[in-house]
């Protein structure tokens, strides 16, 4: 921590990486867009940037502020505008005078000036190339504006806009409010997140406790959490404890009793004790940063639908430019109306066509599913994955610790040759060496019966099927029914002295030399309840399940049928499990595959999404397109409700944007003239504006949405 508190901090561009400078600037391609200073992984840190699409530039909470500032100012000039309009003369009976247009034009001229911040973001997309909505806004409110100021100091033209141009600022101020209020209520993740950890510490020091902003912690430092206080990092109890509250990670409400020697996590909520902790991962390595993380990862990505989004946006940038040329050539030089009534329209054109409903379509969307996951305990770190996982043919379970609780206990031993207490001993010495929760389940059914246990040597850990080691100058193995059948020392009597026991769900643990079988430990892992539950909610989904695990046939078989596991793929090896994952693939399945993340990780990668499930504290998991803080099945299922929900009203929302346009462009263009309808710009920016109005209100429906079946 130290260390990095000295490097040098460098800033970049969030859309282009490859500038790097030594000091906080301007982007040099972009031509103006404020570089930021690099994270730990080389990429932009999100705070404080700007990004170049146009909903991250005005999603904050800052830019909701500063366009209803605007739009209030606009509103109290709109009033005398209104007043002193050509309208108004004509139809209300106001008095006109000479400086009746000079005075309309000076106060057009500041609600203008306040609809500025159309025509920064416009240039911002010009210059990265990326044509859009604030092309065609700052397209339709300059022409309107320009040709309103030449009326005025042109007697020969009689026809303004300053009417319309003010209201389609005053609009379009009060949209875009709304797209940055319902952005930043949609989903502040990361702020949400933020806001579990307290804003200092109590660090114990050589000459007392002192208050201290959390970034300035590191690791092995000692902080005291008092009651009802959150703990600032991840660290182990050295002295007192406590009943704690980690609901924000387990989603488990109930209190969990933790003393010296216990975990505990960031952000989780010290009820009625007093602890001191030694920290062990703090700022982004703890686990309210690495879910920050992952959040800030998730935002960065887009859904193809987005893309979809952001296609149409563009070419609907040239259509309206092009339907407003030949708008204005067709009324003027083949119609033969006057270049007023043509401009007219092709202004009306330009302003209708702002693609504003299709800027918001997706990330409205996107936003709100991004808090409704973490609400979940699910983080989605590519959102491209909700379009694949809707379509799910196919969940596959790791078994052990996914859809069982993992939590093994010795349920019968079987000699063939020798003693028990020999035979355990054995097995003990060797499995000391294991991180498995087998091999620590038998460790801890000996330290509980007192059971004494030699000493291992030349330990082997044998992937996928045990362990092999010297215990009191002999060779043993410790194992599975692969491992008995690669020594030879398998046969079919011994099989059937322990069927009956396996068919129950049991789990057998052989223990060999070179010359035979010496016994069998059997050990039985509980199925969880949630699992029963979660694969009878997939298949009202549609979805089949499979369970890959390494345990013998009938074992799994057993666990199967008890759960209602569709397919079963037993004996299988950690490496192995990729294989399986592309058999169910090559029959036309779209496959999710959900497992721990560490030796799942290239069955999580051949999924079509890879579902990692973090253990506790560990949420960071580098595999998996998706990441659960819990071990719990029936998320699965919410992951799939969320996914089919967000795609559903991705679509509603392109087809309404769409769709507006459709419509909307010819009635612009004057199509429906012959018919007695002309769509003028003041209400062409009216209906606009309530098409965006429209996609934002269909987006916030999805904060109630239930993910249960």
């Amino acid at each position: 921590m130290e260390q990095a508190s000295h490097k040098k901090t460098q800033y970049t561009c969030s859309m282009h990486p490859e500038i790097v400078s030594d000091t906080p600037g301007k982007c040099p391609k972009c031509g103006g867009m404020d570089l930021v200073p690099q994270d730990s992984s080389g990429g932009s840190s999100d705070h404080g940037s700007h990004k170049h699409d146009h909903a991250s530039m005005m999603a904050t909470p800052e830019a909701a502020a500063d366009f209803l500032k605007r739009f209030f100012i606009v509103t109290g000039l709109l009033v005398p505008l209104v007043i002193f309009s050509a309208p108004a003369v004509k139809y209300l009976g106001i008095p006109d005078f000479v400086a009746r247009p000079y005075l309309e034009f000076a106060i057009a001229t500041i609600i203008f000036y306040f609809g500025l911040v159309f025509f920064q973001h416009a240039r911002h997309e010009i210059m990265m190339r990326q044509y859009g909505m604030m092309t065609l806004v700052s397209l339709g409110v300059g022409a309107g504006y320009l040709f309103s100021a030449v009326s005025t100091f042109v007697p020969a033209i009689t026809t303004e806009f300053y009417l319309e141009i003010a209201t389609l600022i005053w609009i379009l101020l009060f949209g875009h409010f709304l797209e940055a209020k319902s952005s930043t209520a949609a989903g502040d993740a990361m702020q949400e997140v933020a806001q579990l950890l307290p804003k200092e510490a109590h660090l114990k020091t050589d000459s007392g406790v002192r208050d201290v902003a959390l970034t300035s912690l590191k690791e092995d430092d000692i902080v005291i959490i008092k009651p009802g206080e959150k703990v600032p990092a991840d660290g182990t109890i050295v002295l007192g404890g406590a009943n704690v509250n980690e609901a924000h990670i387990s989603g488990e409400s109930k209190p969990i009793q933790k003393q010296v020697g216990d975990a505990v996590v960031a952000g989780s909520i010290n009820i009625d004790g007093s602890m001191e902790v030694r920290l062990e991962r703090v700022g982004e390595a703890s686990t309210i940063g690495q879910i920050q993380t992952l959040i800030r990862k998730a935002q960065q990505t887009k859904p193809s639908a987005q893309r979809l989004a952001d296609r149409a946006a563009r070419w609907l940038t040239f259509s309206a430019i092009t339907i407003a040329l030949a708008t204005l050539f067709v009324w003027s030089v083949v119609i033969g109306e006057t270049f007023v009534i043509a401009a007219t329209l092709a202004i009306t054109v330009l302003v209708i066509a702002c693609p504003h409903a299709l800027g918001l379509a997706i990330p409205t969307v996107t936003t709100i599913a991004t808090r409704l996951a973490v609400k979940n305990g699910v983080f989605i770190k590519d959102m491209q994955k909700i379009e694949v996982i809707k379509n799910a043919d196919y969940v596959v379970f790791d078994k052990t610790g996914t859809l069982t609780k993992g939590e093994f206990g010795v349920t019968s031993v079987q000699v063939f040759a020798g003693e028990e207490q020999q035979l355990l001993g054995i097995a003990g010495a060797i499995e000391a060496h294991s991180s498995h929760v087998i091999g620590l389940s038998i460790v801890e059914y000996l330290k509980k019966n007192n059971i004494s246990t030699p000493t291992a040597t030349e330990v082997k850990n044998l992937a996928g099927r045990g362990m092999k080691a010297r215990v009191s100058d002999e060779i043993y193995w410790v194992g599975n029914q692969r491992l008995m059948e690669e020594l030879g020392v398998w046969s079919d009597d011994i099989k059937k002295s322990f069927d009956d026991a396996s068919f129950h769900s049991a789990t057998p643990v052989f223990i060999a030399n070179k010359k035979e079988l010496r016994g069998v430990i059997m050990l039985s892992d509980q199925v969880k309840k949630e699992s029963m539950q979660a694969v009878k909610e997939l298949h009202q989904l549609g979805v089949k399940v499979a369970m890959l695990t390494g345990d013998t046939d009938e074992a799994a078989q057993a666990v199967a049928k008890q759960i209602g596991i569709d397919t079963v793929f037993s004996q299988v090896l950690p490496e192995e499990k990729y294989t399986y994952i592309k058999q169910l693939q090559e029959k036309g399945n779209v496959v999710v595959m959900a497992g721990d993340g560490v030796n799942d990780a290239p069955a999580l990668t051949q999924a079509d999404a890879g579902v990692a499930i973090g253990t506790g504290t560990d949420v960071a998991v580098e595999a998996g397109d998706i990441v659960l803080t819990q071990s719990n099945p029936q998320h699965i299922v919410r992951l799939i409700i969320l996914s089919r929900k967000v795609y559903s009203k991705m679509l509603q929302n392109l087809w309404w944007a769409l769709g507006y346009n459709i419509v909307a462009l010819p009635a612009a263009a004057g199509l429906f003239i012959p018919f007695g309808f002309q769509l003028g710009p003041a209400v062409g920016a009216l209906v606009m504006s309530l098409s965006s109005v429209v996609v934002v209100i269909n987006a916030m429906t999805l904060r109630k949405a239930r993910l249960y079946v």
